[in-house]
């Protein structure tokens, strides 16, 4: 195809590209990048509100027709109002580039890279061009690649292709805590072609951790779809026990999706949710530690002291969970993917500093829930 040059601007439009007869910007040869990213690598001008090393470059497939799937909450939802070129996702700016300039940035701009991730959507050509696109890349960076997969269009052996395309880790968007929230947010139901499943997506997670090994494989789990905090425990146990990570996001609204108009969680139960699953992960905590009511929230914080101590005086529960980077620190960091620029940090995308750690502590309120933890 003939390449075509763009123009990305910094004023929040979406970028354009010089109009050019029979011209596709359908992936593989196309594909959008996060703002921070096209900052990241001198697609854009801009800095973040508060300076820090960034160098997690998030990709996503595009293709004129859409995502397939219809998820409640998704900027990519096919029923959400608008033309797919201008829908947004996780509520960022993802700019449009040209597959083969991106890898060539990636390779000028490699000393920054600490990790590369793509992001599918549910579309027939969404494995075949994510195939294509790992390999052009993994052949030309030394920066490890993730991929955040679409389970329905994947099996073993095409996990298996990615394995061997040189792939360091997958993802998978689980984002419901239950099979009922996940039915009721993500219709099981057939709908242009994409039936999500969660049995379907619970297989993938089964074998991309058989085939990549521990701590290869991670489920993004989204708070505040209306899941308890015994469930957000239960599914952390689970994924603990099977040594797949966890990766939090906050729920935060599209405009006109079918969410559009529901709240966030509070900062005080996203912030105990955020140090809940660090000390379920990293210290082992499960219900001996944890109680919950009768309605499924937390109301008692018990076990040692000192991993609660640890976290609230590193701050790295209530940093960004991302894959790590070839140093294993973090990698991908996502700044503003649960928040807006002008709201208070949900995730940090650096070590908090202390001024941050102690509105952390602020917002935790964790007295409510514990005596133990001498501040």
């Amino acid at each position: 195809m003939t390449a075509v040059p763009i123009q990305v601007t910094s004023s929040g439009a979406r970028p354009r590209r010089l109009a050019v007869a029979g011209a596709s910007n359908d992936s593989p040869e196309w594909v959008r990048v996060s703002g921070a990213s096209a900052i990241a690598l001198r697609f854009r001008p801009g800095r973040f509100s508060r300076q820090f090393d960034f160098g997690g470059i998030n990709l996503l497939l595009n293709y004129e027709d859409g995502c397939r799937s219809d998820c409640s909450y998704c900027g990519l939802a096919r029923t959400r109002p608008g033309a797919y070129e201008d829908k947004s996702f996780i509520r960022v700016e993802w700019p449009l580039v040209a597959t083969d300039a991106l890898v060539e940035r990636m390779v000028r701009h490699e000393d920054i890279l600490t990790r590369l991730c793509i992001s599918m959507v549910t579309h027939p050509f969404a494995f075949r061009d994510t195939l294509d696109i790992s390999r052009r890349v993994t052949s030309a960076v030394r920066a490890p690649l993730s991929v955040l997969v679409a389970p329905p269009t994947l099996n073993r052996s095409r996990l298996e292709e990615l394995h061997q395309a040189r792939v360091d880790m997958i993802g998978i968007g689980l984002d419901a805590a239950t099979e009922d929230l996940f039915r009721s947010h993500r219709s099981d139901v057939p709908a242009g072609g994409a039936g999500l499943s969660w049995e379907k997506y619970w297989s993938v997670v089964r074998d991309a951790r058989e085939i990549f090994g521990p701590w290869k494989v991670n489920c993004h789990v989204l708070v505040g779809l209306g899941e308890t905090d015994r469930d957000l425990v239960e599914l952390f146990v689970r994924l603990r026990e099977m040594q797949v990570f966890s990766y939090l996001f906050c729920f935060n609204p599209e405009p006109d999706s079918r969410l559009g108009g529901q709240p966030k969680s509070s900062l005080t139960r996203w912030r105990r949710v955020q140090l809940i699953k660090h000390l379920v992960e990293t210290a082992g905590f499960g219900w001996d530690e944890i109680s919950v009511d009768s309605v499924g929230r937390l109301e008692h914080l018990g076990g040692p002291a000192e991993p609660v101590r640890d976290a609230l005086r590193s701050g790295t529960a209530f940093m960004t969970n991302g894959c790590p980077g070839g140093d294993g620190q973090p990698g991908c960091t996502r700044p503003y993917g649960s928040y807006r620029p002008s709201e208070p940090f949900r995730d940090f995308p650096f070590q908090p500093e202390t001024s941050d750690l102690e509105q952390i502590r602020t917002e935790l309120s964790l007295r409510e829930i514990s005596q133990k933890v001498d501040f």
